[in-house]
């Protein structure tokens, strides 16, 4: 069994984290007049804090997740994500969606067959396991124990898209790749636009774009594979 998974995450929410970050970042070393820091303050140090604090939508100890979308060999891909379209109810609601992926796998997976299903995602073995299990471990939330959350990109367990096509150090966005095969890219939304999406209250519409990405690597997977697709 195939298994192909995609998650979209947005930054803390702890405000703690922010002025955690904004007290990190302080103005160049050159910059000794009083005046002149108040000025790199006032004007250029809110879009840095903002900058890194955006970034902390890739630290599982941070961020959380908002969407996880999964689909099992070629059935449709299925979301999890918050009742509400809210930052509120993302948070509130983020260790429930995440037992409910785990069941959800239990239920199409059954560890008694004979071979371990692999993941397939798009730089899934250094992002999205490895998020997924950040978050679990901090939740308590004991996984299935066939997720490969430690597997290296080479590993049986698990196919990254980026690091088959990219090599183990190389990189490759998953829309590049859909242009060179000739598939429909990503639209309107990319990982850059998901807090902005989230915050709006957009939140169906980034379920939406997740499952989609699903939808690519299945069919980058294929392409790589040599399957139809």
């Amino acid at each position: 069994m195939e298994i192909f998974i995609d998650i979209e995450t947005i930054p803390a929410q702890n405000p703690g984290v922010r002025e955690a970050i904004a007290k990190d970042i302080t103005a160049p070393g050159n910059y000794t007049k009083p005046e002149t820091i108040a000025k790199w303050e006032a004007e250029s140090k809110p879009a840095l804090v903002d900058e890194a604090w955006r970034k902390t939508s890739f630290d599982g100890a941070l961020g959380h997740l908002a969407v996880i979308s999964v689909a099992c060999d070629d059935f449709p891909p299925t979301t999890f994500h918050a009742s509400a379209p809210t930052v509120e109810a993302v948070v509130a609601e983020e260790h429930a969606v995440l037992a409910a992926f785990f069941r959800h796998l239990s239920e199409v997976y059954s560890p008694s067959t004979d071979r371990p299903p692999r993941f397939v995602g798009h730089y899934i073995t250094e992002f999205d396991l490895r998020f997924i299990f950040q978050r679990a471990v901090i939740f308590g939330e004991r996984p299935p124990a066939f997720i490969p959350f430690h597997a290296k990109p080479w590993d049986e367990a698990v196919f990254d898209t980026m690091t088959k096509w990219a090599g183990a150090r190389g990189t490759v966005k998953l829309d590049k790749l859909c242009q060179v095969f000739g598939f429909p890219g990503k639209g309107e939304i990319d990982g850059s636009k998901v807090w902005d999406y989230v915050n709006g209250g957009r939140l169906l519409e980034v379920a939406e774009y997740c499952a989609g990405d699903v939808a690519r690597a299945r069919s980058i997977y294929k392409r790589l594979t040599f399957q139809a697709a």
